[in-house]
């Protein structure tokens, strides 16, 4: 087959109506992270594209080891499914993957800072609380159960696991000061970040949310606060995509840290493109 007819037969595939036999067909079969990550094969599609950039971001940076993070756990079945994907990409990347998850455990949400910013229209303290018991039971040695509120256990959390460089972090805290607080961990003095670490917002979709409140206010004012790293929008990540429209991918930031990449001297070939027709 030659490479025209082999391109033309990939981009068919990816379309309307066919993309969904083709996925079914995946789905069936023992195919490479790297595939799974294209067609949204994963419980959580955006968590197995962000852990699998991560490493390839630090194969890039030859940085042999990361971490994932997931801040609010809740009953479990996010972390769950980074620690199995980090464990998938570890295998076919090389690079070691900890996987961290932050929660403050059986208590559920904590109380709420007084007006508006943390959404009491939507939820309450107290929601969502852990079983830890059973969560523990579903986990291995991999991950690491960090519980408490983030605004205590953030502070302390490089002192006390000497992580390996940030990779990938999820926030799922639902409310404006645990978002604002668990953020704190990407300008650590002793934090330790890939040049470019997607991040996962969950919360910030629903028809209450808005850039006044939430999580979307949190990265607002992050941004203002914070001078080398900075939050953006993670722009086309559908891009070449087959479910390119999947809502998921609007979830998805990268946090860039600015003074790491002012130091970078890369040491490669120049590049050159091509001539065409």
């Amino acid at each position: 087959m030659n490479g025209n007819l082999r391109w033309f037969l990939f981009r068919l595939g990816k379309e309307p109506p066919l993309r969904l036999l083709v996925k079914t067909i995946l789905m069936q079969l023992k195919v490479s992270v790297k595939t799974r990550a294209l067609w949204d094969i994963s419980e959580r599609p955006a968590y197995l594209m962000s852990v699998l950039t991560a490493a390839q971001q630090a194969v890039k940076q030859n940085v042999p080891e990361i971490c994932v993070i997931e801040f609010g756990v809740a009953g479990g079945a996010g972390l769950v499914t980074l620690e199995r994907e980090a464990a998938a990409v570890e295998k076919e990347t090389g690079v070691k993957i900890k996987v961290f998850g932050f929660d403050i455990g059986a208590a559920g949400l904590p109380s709420f800072i007084g007006d508006y910013r943390d959404h009491p229209d939507a939820w309450q303290p107290g929601d969502y609380p852990m079983d830890e018991k059973l969560l523990r039971s579903r986990l291995t040695n991999r991950t690491t159960l960090v519980l408490g509120n983030v605004g205590e256990t953030v502070p302390d959390f490089f002192k006390n696991f000497q992580p390996p460089p940030i990779g990938f972090v999820s926030f799922d805290m639902d409310l404006y000061s645990s978002t604002r607080d668990a953020l704190q961990i990407l300008t650590h003095p002793d934090a330790k970040l890939l040049w470019h670490v997607p991040l996962y917002f969950d919360d910030i979709g629903f028809v209450f949310n808005h850039k006044f409140a939430g999580e979307l206010l949190a990265i607002e004012e992050f941004n203002q606060k914070s001078e080398n790293v900075k939050i953006d929008r993670w722009r086309e990540a559908g891009a070449g995509r087959p479910f390119h429209e999947n809502p998921l991918l609007e979830r998805l930031f990268v946090a860039h840290d600015l003074s790491a990449i002012s130091n970078v001297v890369l040491k490669r070939s120049v590049e050159k493109l091509p001539l065409t027709d």
